[in-house]
């Protein structure tokens, strides 16, 4: 079954402001744009401090009224608070983690505007939604990494693989499910190991920034996703993946106007995408491409849209009626745009 707008409509509405065509919006879609809900923009900036991020955290929770839940899994290497939000109380869990690499930012402001969207509003769709899932967000994994913008955490003692000596630890190298926890170098990546653990969440997704890439039509990429590919995944969880990369490549492409590929990602088990899905979780991995400027604003709707997709999908089980075979149509990306400036055109770098 290909996914139609008709299933990501409310997030459109949710993420615009704007109704929907009355061909396009289900009943809760219509209900929605009933709500004309318009999300604040001004949260937090694109490009956040921890400061920011908590700031915007506490007004959420008390505008909602303690629908979002904040918390925190654990410390950074300098002591900063790993921040979780969470809400809803349905038995169907999700996680999303969000700047696992501190330059990566975009993903941060989406998630921000996620818990607000879904959070604040106390109306029939939302409490009808929010019964039946529960959505957890580690918002901004490497607050360390964040305020130097640089993509390892801070650990002047780092070594081995996946290690800048004298600066830092790659947090998505070290979700490596075969190690056991106690063992993991990195308290970014033990922490978000074990609230895996202590919720089992049926989906994961990782918000990623990737560099500059022009495809064959001349069009550039504004967005990469993959499923998990490691040969120690089952293909139960593979294929649940696959669902789970089919509803956000429609939900990004038709409703926030992404240009979205496959991302050319490796196998490698620490990797957060393979990991949770050898844990037995649908995951993915969401790359915005680091455009200028003056597109920041399409970039953190698209991951915007990707949240609420991911959501609404899941409470209303359409997630798992999509044909995985669609993941095999998504178009590969493309080589890096000359010339284009960016400190993320990395190969891999998820």
């Amino acid at each position: 079954m290909r996914p139609t707008i008709a299933l990501f409509a409310t997030a459109a509405v949710l993420a615009t402001g704007l109704s929907a065509t009355p061909a396009a919006a289900a009943p809760a879609a219509t209900t929605a744009q009933t709500l004309a809900t318009q999300v604040p923009r001004d949260l937090v900036p694109a490009r956040p401090s921890p400061t920011d991020v908590r700031k915007a955290l506490t007004k959420i929770s008390r505008a909602s009224d303690g629908r979002v839940r904040l918390g925190v899994i654990g410390r950074s290497n300098e002591d900063r608070p790993l921040r979780l939000a969470s809400v809803g109380t349905g038995r169907t869990r999700l996680l999303y983690v969000t700047q696992q690499h501190g330059d990566e930012p975009l993903g941060t402001p989406a998630a921000i505007r996620a818990l607000w969207a879904l959070g604040v509003p106390d109306t029939a769709w939302h409490r009808h939604l929010l019964r039946r899932i529960t959505l957890d967000i580690v918002v901004q994994a490497n607050p360390d990494g964040a305020v130097r913008n640089q993509r390892y955490n801070h650990d002047p003692s780092a070594t081995g693989d996946y290690a800048e000596p004298g600066v830092g630890y790659d947090i998505n190298r070290f979700h490596n499910p075969l190690t056991p926890i106690a063992d993991n170098p990195v308290p970014e990546s033990r922490a978000v190991l074990r609230l895996w653990h202590r919720t089992q969440p049926r989906i994961v997704v990782d918000y990623h920034m990737q560099g500059r890439y022009l495809q064959p039509d001349g069009e550039e990429t504004t967005a990469s996703v993959l499923w998990p590919t490691s040969p120690l995944v089952s293909s139960r969880a593979v294929t649940a993946g696959r669902q789970l990369t089919v509803v956000n490549y429609e939900a990004m492409t038709r409703l926030a106007g992404a240009n979205v590929t496959r991302y050319p990602g490796g196998d490698y088990e620490g990797i957060a995408r393979n990991a949770y899905g050898i844990l037995g979780s649908a995951s993915l991995l969401v790359e915005l491409s680091d455009l200028p400027e003056d597109q920041t604003e399409l970039q953190i709707r698209s991951a915007f849209v990707s949240m609420l997709a991911t959501a609404q999908t899941a409470a209303d089980g359409s997630l798992w009626r999509v044909d995985p075979a669609r993941a095999d149509q998504i178009p590969a990306r493309g080589p890096a745009l000359p010339g284009a400036l960016s400190t993320l055109a990395r190969a891999d770098a998820a």
